[in-house]
């Protein structure tokens, strides 16, 4: 096992203490600790960041990094890879609190068009009979809902929402909506593939907001920084990568990611598909090893989740 010295112990403070870190804060704080910019120095950057994963999982625990789903901003975090009954005592929030959650994030998950977020009069009115757990775990019960969660009023909700996004569980969108936050990207991988949530064709993550092709009978969802960075320098048509479908966006030449401007952006599970200059490959191949890119076990419990189609969501009258 390596041995970390206190400059790896500082970024492992770091994350854990703040929380997961915005990749330009996670540079500015490796820059400060060894004196080397992360864009100049790939190599060590990658080796501390496999180090440190390398001591974090003798403790369950695993340095991971994701894109935010709405900005396509790279985030670095600590998770635990541990979802046992004993792993799951040292929340701080309350059963109700987390039953709560967890239909906001069934009901973002449900969006059989990839908005990635709801409303957040939809959100206060989520309903918790569905969620409620029996002392066994993550089974379902049946009967009357129980007092503290009939008791749990609007203005609790709206004061745990506001708890959730502090903590960034969740996120407020542009638009004034609810989002997933950082946070759960990072640490529910394993419960976004529980769920049947379509993965992305280009960077293999889970597309809680992105596109969708046309075709009603092709599942396929993408990311827009991966619609970006897959098809920007392409002429022509942007072809649905499974059936061959047109896809109904187009691609702005302004708003192409360079990927020379983002080297740590290939940290997915599995690397985009296409060709790649040999330097961004190279460098993408270290990210994999130094970065946790499995999928992990959720915290959140499993529940009846019906897979929803977009043919399915439709009145009988449109079909």
């Amino acid at each position: 096992m390596p041995s970390l010295n206190w400059k790896h112990h500082a970024l492992i403070q770091a994350l854990i203490t703040r929380g997961p870190l915005k990749e330009k804060d996670f540079h500015a704080i490796f820059s400060g600790l060894t004196g080397k910019s992360p864009g100049a120095h790939h190599g060590l950057f990658n080796e501390y960041l496999l180090n440190m994963n390398k001591e974090l999982s003798s403790c369950q625990f695993e340095l991971r990094a994701c894109r935010d789903q709405y900005v396509g901003q790279v985030c670095y975090g600590v998770v635990n890879n541990v979802a046992d009954e004993q792993s799951k005592l040292g929340t701080k929030y309350t059963v109700q609190q987390i039953a709560f959650f967890k239909g906001i994030l069934e009901a973002i998950a449900q969006d059989v068009m990839a908005q990635g977020s709801i409303s957040n009069f939809d959100a206060l009115n989520i309903r918790l009979e569905n969620q409620v757990l029996s002392t066994q775990g993550s089974q379902l019960v049946d009967g009357p809902l129980p007092a503290a969660f009939r008791n749990f009023t609007m203005s609790q909700k709206e004061k745990t929402l506001d708890e959730f996004v502090q903590d960034q569980w969740l996120c407020r969108t542009p638009d004034g909506k609810i989002g997933l936050g950082v946070r759960s990207c990072l640490d529910l991988r394993g419960w976004f593939r529980n769920l049947d949530v379509p993965f992305c064709e280009v960077c293999n993550e889970a597309v809680v907001k992105g596109e969708l092709c046309q075709n009603e009978g092709c599942a396929v969802r993408i990311h827009h920084y991966c619609l970006k960075n897959k098809f920007s320098r392409r002429s022509g048509e942007i072809l649905c990568p499974r059936c061959g479908l047109k896809w109904p966006t187009q691609v702005p030449k302004a708003e192409i990611l360079d990927e020379e401007e983002v080297p740590n952006a290939t940290i997915q599970s599995q690397p985009a598909q296409g060709p790649k200059r040999k330097r961004t490959k190279t460098n993408e191949n270290h990210a994999k090893d130094a970065v946790g890119c499995g999928s992990s076990q959720s915290s959140v419990p499993n529940s009846d989740f019906r897979r929803i189609t977009r043919s399915s969501s439709r009145p009988a009258s449109q079909r």
